[in-house]
């Protein structure tokens, strides 16, 4: 299923996030793609909100992963960005275990570890529009995110 919203704001950004996350369960895997700048991170803390993370989340880029823990769900934060080029032999960081671990996962740039993204996830794609808008397409062909899709759609605005 594929399902297509437009987020106005920042904040809108959030809620939606938020939104998701009341849908979320132990092992589920949200890839995040789209342009620098274009929300990831702001989608990431409205889940984080959602699961109740009280910790300021931010990029992980220098460090690759954040966690978060005491919540609703454990929260692991992966951004990946820094490992373009690296080959897979040296990507063997245990980032597998968190994906495949005990709580939710949000990979940023998940293009570049693809090799550990379980085929059942949920892809988020983010677009910039001209307007400052925001054009997010979420796409996957599981069961587990269906009743989360057909929410998603019937609670934001269609593109």
């Amino acid at each position: 299923m594929i399902v297509e919203i437009l987020s106005k704001s920042e904040e809108e950004t959030i809620n939606i996030g938020k939104y998701i996350a009341d849908f979320l369960f132990k092992g589920a895997v949200l890839t995040l793609s789209g342009d620098l700048g274009a929300g990831k991170t702001t989608f990431t803390k409205g889940v984080g909100l959602g699961l109740g993370v009280t910790e300021e989340i931010n990029s992980p880029t220098f460090n690759i992963l954040k966690c978060y823990f005491n919540n609703k769900l454990n929260l692991y934060h992966i951004d990946a960005y820094r490992l373009e080029g690296v080959a897979s032999e040296n990507k063997n960081i245990g980032l597998e275990e968190v994906i495949e671990g005990d709580g939710v996962c949000l990979i940023e740039w998940p293009q570049f570890i693809d090799e550990f993204i379980p085929f059942d996830s949920l892809q988020i794609q983010i677009f910039n529009n001209e307007d400052g808008s925001r054009r997010l397409v979420f796409a996957s062909n599981s069961a587990k995110y269906y009743t989360m899709l057909v929410g998603v759609k019937d609670n934001y605005e269609n593109v």
